[in-house]
């Protein structure tokens, strides 16, 4: 493993006002976390999920308002959120200006369940080894 250029790695769209950036994932080496990225715009978000993994969100710049089950939290830049694995979470951005996040999973793959969807979402896994 090397160095890895963040500008290597493209934005996606992965819903309406949201678009997102893996930094580090099993794409790229790592074996048990993933960095990614999001810039979201006002009145979007993240709707509740769960990850089978514990997740931190840092706020960089922006206002969030965050929750865990029934638990709600307003953070600014410079401010994280610890979430438990399995724990029913989300966010949204309740500023008038674009919120830009960054996310870290204690997986080398992004999974989520949702709470609106019969499948989890797998993301940024590594290519199965062709045999």
């Amino acid at each position: 493993m090397g160095a890895v250029a963040h500008e290597d790695w493209p934005i996606e769209m992965w819903r309406p006002g949201v678009e997102t950036r893996m930094l580090i994932s099993a794409l790229n080496g790592a074996s048990g976390l993933c960095l990614f990225e999001q810039w979201i715009a006002p009145g979007a978000g993240a709707p509740t999920h769960s990850h089978p993994v514990e997740e931190v969100l840092t706020v960089v710049a922006g206002q969030a308002e965050m929750w865990i089950d029934d638990e709600r939290f307003i953070l600014t830049s410079n401010q994280s959120l610890i979430v438990p694995k399995l724990r029913r979470h989300g966010f949204a951005n309740v500023g008038g200006e674009t919120l830009h996040i960054r996310a870290v999973l204690a997986s080398a793959a992004f999974e989520a369940s949702f709470d609106d969807a019969a499948e989890a979402t797998r993301r940024w896994a590594a290519a199965p080894v062709q045999g």
